[in-house]
């Protein structure tokens, strides 16, 4: 894609919930980092949404854990949380860790939830009536299969626990329709780039596995010299691969970032991995050029420009 001038900000499916008062900020001179905070808060507060924020989907034991991260092209600095409980806008707290607590970057489960009752963060209940019953309706579907040696029905706390064993985590599956974390790329007009990504991590996953999304290099990278990338999907082959660190330096290399992000994602379908599921990124650069790649046709990624009327929608190249 050819470079643009002026501010614009990219995010992955169903960013189009934030992006739009993202780029207000954008246009009225704010910063990147702002814009991206803002764009995604308002993702995570979108109840439809069930990969993000309230009403996000829970893990085998029905509990929502969140993670999120954002970064600064201009320094890398980096804030992140991870498997935090009952605060809705992970988001913010992990701007906060960056600011706030800078001799760290990422923060996880009761001390990210410590370090955001200390600054004052509102708490919430994060699973929703219609998130509840997506759990509860995949584990009556479970529960119909046998599983040998175990009795799977969840009518009281020891066997609620055994829900989560490995075998039942393996067994459940995602809810139809559209899913995955967001994340949002912006650059502002004093050449800023920033890039934040949040998520409720893979649906029904084992309590406290956290993905890519709150790991720099692996979801989330920014680097002001080359660009910044962020990654969708499978986390745990983005974490293997380095695949938001491994797009920027294709682009450094002199790839375009349609290129990089193609790149990125053949190296990571090279591992191998019995549980593989498909892997997204995006990308953009200091001059405005931007790109995605997904491992399926039909992919988009969202775009607006100080000169758009809403949010425009561009196919990411399939592999």
């Amino acid at each position: 894609m050819s470079a643009v001038h002026g501010p614009i900000i990219i995010g992955s499916e169903r960013s189009e919930a934030g992006i739009p008062a993202a780029m207000e900020i954008l246009r009225a001179g704010g910063s990147a980092l702002d814009a991206v905070e803002r764009g995604l808060r308002m993702c995570e507060d979108n109840l439809e949404d069930h990969y993000i924020g309230t009403s996000g989907l829970p893990n085998a034991r029905g509990i929502v854990e969140l993670d999120a991260s954002i970064m600064v092209g201009s320094t890398r600095a980096f804030g992140a949380v991870a498997a935090i409980k009952n605060y809705p806008n992970p988001i913010s707290i992990a701007r906060k860790v960056m600011e706030e607590l800078p001799q760290h970057a990422l923060l996880v489960g009761e001390g990210a939830e410590a370090f955001a009752e200390y600054l004052g963060f509102s708490k919430a209940e994060l699973l929703t009536p219609e998130a509840k019953k997506l759990w509860k309706d995949q584990l009556k579907t479970i529960n119909s299969e046998s599983i040998e040696g175990e009795n799977t029905k969840a009518t009281t706390g020891d066997e609620r626990y055994r829900m989560a064993s490995l075998e039942l985590v393996k067994r459940m599956a995602p809810h139809e329709g559209p899913w995955g974390t967001i994340n949002i790329i912006a650059l502002d007009k004093s050449g800023e780039l920033v890039c934040g990504v949040s998520t409720s991590g893979y649906p029904y996953k084992h309590p406290g596995r956290v993905g890519d999304s709150a790991v720099p290099g692996a979801g989330n990278y920014s680097d002001i010299r080359y660009g910044a990338a962020a990654c969708t999907g499978r986390g745990e082959l983005a974490l293997r691969s380095g695949a938001a660190r491994t797009i920027v330096e294709n682009i450094r290399a002199g790839m375009s970032p349609e290129d990089a992000c193609t790149a990125a994602l053949l190296e990571a379908a090279a591992l191998p991995d019995d549980f593989r599921a498909e892997l997204r990124c995006l990308a953009l650069t200091p001059d405005g050029r931007h790109g995605g790649a997904s491992g399926m046709q039909g992919s988009t990624y969202t775009l607006m420009t100080e000169h758009s009327t809403g949010p425009e929608f561009h196919p990411r190249r399939p592999l």
